[in-house]
């Protein structure tokens, strides 16, 4: 029994010391979460200790593989692997193993991990990057006059919020980049309202714009022209009708067999009379010859 029990003391004995040991070989400096805006440069430390024998980056970006910066002071030797660019050390890794990232963007997005090998045990730290996209503020008036604010393409989404108490609830449209678009209308408890002003906040920063719009004289436009272009719809109609009436009358009134007057009924009148006078000369130059012949008086014809 009790070479048992110290059989059990031993073990945890064993235990404990293994733990220490681990703890002193593998040491957590730090996990941490940073943010930088799109476009800027961010610099990720990473602490130095004293104979150090290897540093390495373990980068895990949002968009693509996993990459790897490394650096080996017994050969004074740097590698990269599947490494973009923009990344690289920011000085010499022997003197100081920051990882600078130039023009940061979404794709960037991600777990950066530097691991230090010394004489005195393994570090590592963890870094979380967030790429910030401020939104493009844009205000205007829609068709029925009502104030409109837009927060385009921000990440995270931003707040948009009114001056003026309004009763219009946000609306969010996503995009393929992770970046999203909100837009608030303003709805005005009283109709009396003439510039508001629309607030903008993001964690890239607070942005303000005012804008003065006038639903109720642009309503009553709206209408104006409405009621404008239905009375002119109503004279054309009725200009039409009657147009459309007047020549069907005058189809009616018209005779349907009405004597048609031709030159060559004259022609057909007139060519017997003219036969005639024709023959009666011809008998009249005949009798007058043969009267003039026989020398008799005119007027006695000759014995036969």
């Amino acid at each position: 029994m009790k070479a048992g029990a110290d059989m059990k003391i031993a073990g945890k004995t064993v235990c404990v010391f293994v733990l220490l040991a681990i703890t002193k070989v593998m040491r957590t400096v730090g996990n941490d979460r940073v943010s930088v805006t799109v476009g800027n440069s961010s610099v990720l430390t990473c602490p130095p200790k004293a104979n150090m024998t290897m540093v390495t980056w373990k980068i895990s970006p949002r968009v693509g593989g996993p990459c790897t910066l490394g650096y080996r002071a017994d050969q004074n030797k740097t590698d990269r692997t599947n490494c973009s660019d923009s990344m690289n050390w920011k000085s010499r890794p022997d003197w100081d193993p920051a990882l600078e990232i130039r023009q940061v963007g979404i794709a960037l997005e991600g777990s950066y991990t530097c691991e230090v090998v010394a004489t005195e045990g393994n570090f590592h730290r963890t870094y979380h990057l967030t790429v910030l996209v401020p939104p493009r503020l844009t205000l205007y008036c829609d068709d029925h006059g009502n104030p409109v604010c837009e927060a385009a393409a921000g990440k995270p989404p931003a707040q948009v919020s009114w001056v003026l108490e309004s009763n219009s609830t946000p609306e969010e449209e996503g995009h393929d980049n992770g970046t999203v678009t909100v837009l608030r209308k303003f709805t005005a408890y009283s109709t009396n309202v003439t510039n508001t002003t629309c607030i903008v906040s993001h964690p890239a920063g607070t942005w303000s714009k005012s804008i003065a719009c006038h639903p109720s004289k642009n309503n009553a436009t709206i209408q104006y022209v409405f009621i404008i272009l239905c009375f002119l719809s109503i004279i054309m109609a009725v200009m039409y009708y009657f147009k459309l009436h007047s020549d069907r009358l005058c189809h009616r009134t018209k005779p349907e067999n009405a004597p048609t007057y031709s030159p060559q009924d004259d022609t057909m009148e007139v060519e017997p009379y003219t036969t005639y006078v024709q023959k009666e000369n011809v008998i009249y130059n005949s009798v007058s010859d043969l009267t003039a012949g026989q020398n008799l008086p005119q007027g006695l014809s000759p014995a036969t």
